[in-house]
């Protein structure tokens, strides 16, 4: 699995101008210049035709960055949620990046589209209504565009809702990362038009979960690269007892583990997004496995960062706190790792075996004890 010479071309391009264009004002130039959230949309449909495997890219860049661009819920979640529910009216906005879309899904902290408990109803052949609470909608407060999830007598559908439309409120939240900011989303009885077929948006979300956790671990890698590269290179001018703390064998396993973590990681990444692009059958385990693993790795590679650094690594001045705040969120981003382990597990089909076992035992001993009572 091995990048093409194209796409080692957009990481450079992508990574030169995140230098030029720190935080926020990243994004024109990324969509402008560089035409970053035209990559996954068909060229049909005003986009560049490009796939997983360039939003990996470009999404690895922008975690080493931490760049607070819309990039992951426009591009990722409201795109391909459009994409995957064949309604394309809103692409070539969002593919040119003046529009910024948020998918408005999670409820209560859960990603699963079995969980969504808005609802939306259709009185006399008017306008549907949408009513609910939306938590954690990724760049809600600012989207132009809302796709939202409610449940209809047809099951979970999506529906477009505008951001200024009456029972519409946007609170922004306060997250643990900053730099993703992201936004509550209350509805009462506000107005929205039906996006694909009524019922299906079990479907789309769960091809979206997919392909929204392919790319945060690309991100995650992206950024725990960027920890043990900072770190690596303190070790080797932080100087104690005479010496480079680098020098010292126990620093030299811990970033050696590190290592490990990284390229670990950066190859379940790596899958996940060749699964994607193939369209392969089974990107929902590749996909659990990436976020889980990568989720994981970040977490603790950036944790490293903070304690190999010592006091400078606690100060506000320096990025390890940004790193580390970024770590905590994007592990719970999308579901939190034992979450993706249980999807992987019923993917595979060890949950029901578990749970077959588990019942054959239980019912071995409860013979074993009705037994021994008769005899």
């Amino acid at each position: 699995m091995r990048l093409t010479e194209e796409q080692r071309e957009l990481r450079s391009a992508v990574r030169a101008l995140l230098a030029r264009h720190p935080g926020a004002e990243a994004w024109r130039p990324l969509t402008r210049q560089i035409g970053a959230a035209a990559l996954a949309v068909p060229e049909a449909s005003g986009g560049a035709g490009g796939g997983p495997l360039e939003v990996h890219v470009v999404m690895e860049e922008l975690g080493r960055a931490l760049a607070p661009v819309p990039y992951l819920g426009s591009v990722v979640l409201a795109a391909q949620a459009l994409l995957a529910s064949g309604d394309a009216e809103l692409l070539p906005a969002l593919a040119e990046g003046g529009t910024v879309g948020a998918l408005a899904w999670a409820e209560d902290g859960s990603w699963d589209p079995g969980a969504v408990r808005a609802q939306a109803r259709r009185e006399g052949g008017g306008p549907w209504r949408l009513t609910g609470t939306k938590d954690h909608v990724l760049d809600g407060a600012d989207a132009d565009v809302l796709i939202v999830a409610a449940r209809t007598d047809a099951g979970v559908s999506l529906f477009r809702v505008g951001v200024d439309a009456d029972g519409v409120r946007r609170e922004r939240l306060t997250a643990v990362d900053p730099s993703r900011p992201q936004a509550r989303v209350l509805l009462d009885r506000a107005e929205g038009r039906l996006v694909g077929d009524d019922g299906d948006g079990a479907r789309v979300l769960r091809h979206v979960l997919d392909l929204a956790c392919t790319a945060l671990a690309a991100e995650q890698v992206g950024a725990a690269e960027r920890c043990l590269e900072v770190t690596v290179a303190y070790a080797r001018e932080r100087v104690q007892f005479g010496r480079p703390i680098g020098s010292f064998q126990a620093v030299k396993h811990r970033l050696a583990d590190a290592y490990v973590l990284v390229e670990s990681a950066r190859s379940a990444a790596l899958g996940a997004a060749v699964a994607a692009a193939e369209g392969a059958p089974e990107l929902t385990r590749y996909a659990a496995a990436a976020k889980s693993a990568c989720s994981e790795a970040f977490s603790t590679v950036a944790g490293e960062m903070i304690q190999l650094h010592g006091g400078i690594g606690m100060t506000w001045e320096h990025d390890a706190h940004r790193y580390f705040k970024r770590a905590h969120g994007a592990a719970h981003l999308l579901g939190s790792p034992a979450w993706h382990r249980a999807r992987l597990a019923a993917d595979l089909g060890l949950m029901e075996r578990h749970l077959g076992e588990e019942a054959g035992s239980v019912r071995a001993g409860a013979a074993s004890v009705f037994q021994g009572a008769g005899s």
